[in-house]
């Protein structure tokens, strides 16, 4: 079903996309979308309403249902749809109902609008994942747009022209996620020569380590585990647990989409392997065994096939948006 009614400053381009995101005070959450690499373009107004042609008033007074919502357009070539949707959950407290810092009432939920039913589905799966990887449930909508009015001109990239204006989001979160990046693998020559013969064995010649004997089976710092082959963030440590297997073990990625599973039929045995999204690397295998109350599974990973970024050092590496998530 196509949407009543959509208002926009700027339609997507050729092979650029769009979703709506709505994450409390629009102010707020525009400032803070704008400044992802690979965000195009950003309007703000008000989403799946039950009037027509709302105004501010109207939406405040808690009587049209509109959520207050960021119209987002971005090039997926830069900006995969399940890693803008990760840093957009950064931006929000997933679990709060119809609150946003100090705002309070409907048009302040969360919630992912979009025109294209595989959106959609994407959407509803990355917030099943968030669910578990938090352990409860999250209180974000997913689902169609219904329909998108435009606010009035004063509300449009309100904190450019008003910098010392109310903003929910931190500033300092705003100037993180402009460092927030996607990966892409290097050539197999920069790989050869920057690995070590271990990493290259077990990244690249689907290799596996010692158990109980490699860097990371015992380590529980704060951090982030990425890729040694591209840095993609990969694993949290608030994620990880002790597993008895020798080998790191993780509950869940940074995000689904960070990692992809293949069908592993080696040694006689039936497993599904785990690979890095963007480097395509080796990392180990995922197993149903985990602890029930954090999902149920075991990713198994190879402390060869990671590099860990002490909590200490995120921020100047590149990895400041997923702080908030180590740090709890």
């Amino acid at each position: 079903m196509r949407p009543t009614e959509i208002e926009r400053l700027r339609a997507p381009g050729t092979g650029e996309r769009e979703v709506w995101l709505a994450g409390g005070c629009f102010w707020g959450t525009q400032a803070y979308l704008k400044n992802i690499s690979g965000v195009v373009h950003t309007s703000v107004g008000y989403a799946n309403g039950r009037v027509e042609r709302p105004t501010y008033q109207m939406v405040c007074s808690r009587a049209t249902g509109f959520a207050e919502a960021v119209h987002v357009i971005y090039d997926p070539a830069a900006l995969p749809f399940a890693f803008l949707l990760g840093l957009y959950f950064d931006s929000i407290d997933p679990t709060s109902v119809n609150r946003q810092g100090g705002d309070v009432g409907d048009q302040y939920r969360t919630g992912i609008y979009a025109l294209e039913a595989a959106d959609v589905d994407e959407a509803r799966s990355s917030l099943a994942a968030l669910a578990r990887s938090l352990g409860r449930p999250v209180a974000v909508e997913a689902g169609p747009l219904q329909n998108y009015y435009l606010a009035e001109d004063y509300h449009q990239d309100y904190l450019d022209k008003n910098p010392g204006g109310y903003c929910h989001v931190p500033r300092a979160k705003i100037e993180r996620v402009k460092a927030a990046r996607t990966y892409r693998r290097p050539s197999d020559e920069h790989i050869r020569r920057t690995l070590s013969p271990l990493s290259y064995a077990v990244t690249q010649q689907n290799g596996t380590e010692r158990p109980f004997e490699n860097a990371y089976y015992d380590h529980f710092q704060k951090g982030v585990y990425v890729d040694v082959v591209t840095g993609e963030p990969l694993f949290l440590s608030s994620d990880k647990f002790e597993s008895g297997c020798g080998w790191p073990a993780f509950a869940h990625p940074v995000t689904e989409a960070a990692v992809t599973e293949h069908e592993d039929n080696t040694y006689g045995m039936r497993r599904s392997e785990v690979r890095s999204a963007a480097g395509n690397s080796h990392l180990g295998h995922v197993f149903e065994d985990g602890p029930h109350a954090r999902g149920g599974l075991r990713y198994c990973i190879n402390s060869a096939a990671l590099r860990f970024v002490p909590l200490e050092q995120m921020e100047t590496q590149g990895y400041g948006y997923l702080i908030s998530r180590v740090d709890r």
